[in-house]
């Protein structure tokens, strides 16, 4: 349990990122997480919101609970009085940590909007949080502590994504599309704040480590004015693009 945990640093050497044991895992994750989406939402597709939202109440206490107790941990067995700069919740993932709470929490159009930013970013997070976390399974063996909760955490978050669309609870209006954009320029200026005055790289919003980001990174020199200001821009151009690709399909199928 304690190489488990890591405590006094993993002694296995990680298998690597892409490795079989990676795939495998990973790929367990996924089909557990679509599985469970497509039955429990055909299940209670046809019940009133109130029963469909104890799904999610369910997936908000869980993802939280994940994640709080690997910040307590991680806290309380480094070592380091500053291992919390890089655990806030103000990566492109961890904002489901808090939306989803508010999906299941809120009332009217903000929990409209809130569902559908789970619903367009929840999928998104689960495929980067798994196959493209390159940094954590090169760093750590693929069954430890910090890989299989980032695993859970990204694929409660993508199953939450498939549910409300399963289950018929995602709206995609465009009149919430202001609350959307609302969320996300709030965590974008938290994170922005945190990066400013903790040497972080929250949502990538200082550099683009290794990810496609590096493109506009370069693209502008590493100018931290303009580069951020691109982030932000691809992230409100994928809301949008979603946003239309899910209503076309959406009028297709209700059109047949």
């Amino acid at each position: 349990m304690k190489e488990f945990f890591g405590i006094g640093g993993y002694q296995r050497e990680p298998e690597g990122y892409m490795s079989w044991q990676h795939l495998v895992f990973v790929s367990s994750l996924m089909v557990i997480m679509i599985v469970l989406a497509v039955v429990i939402g055909l299940i209670n597709k046809k019940k009133d919101d109130k029963k469909k939202n104890i799904t999610i109440i369910v997936a908000a206490i869980l993802i939280d609970a994940f994640e709080l107790f690997k910040i307590i941990l991680i806290c309380t067995t480094s070592g380091e009085t500053d291992s919390w700069h890089n655990l806030l919740p103000l990566y492109l993932c961890s904002i489901q940590l808090i939306t989803i709470p508010l999906a299941a929490f809120s009332k009217g159009r903000v929990k409209e909007a809130a569902l559908d930013f789970v619903v367009i970013f929840g999928i998104l997070g689960a495929v980067l949080g798994t196959y493209g976390a390159g940094q954590n399974y090169a760093a750590y063996p693929v069954l430890s502590f910090d890989n299989v909760v980032a695993g859970l955490t990204h694929t409660i978050s993508g199953f939450t994504s498939l549910y409300i669309v399963i289950s018929g609870m995602a709206s995609m209006k465009k009149s919430n599309m202001p609350i959307t954009f609302a969320i996300l320029f709030c965590f974008c200026v938290a994170a922005y704040i945190a990066n400013e005055f903790l040497g972080t790289n929250y949502m990538f919003l200082v550099r683009g480590d290794g990810t496609p980001y590096d493109i506009f990174y370069n693209l502008v020199n590493g100018n931290q004015c303009f580069y951020p200001i691109i982030v932000a821009g691809l992230f409100v151009l994928y809301i949008i693009a979603y946003h239309l690709i899910f209503n076309l399909i959406k009028n297709k199928v209700h059109a047949k």
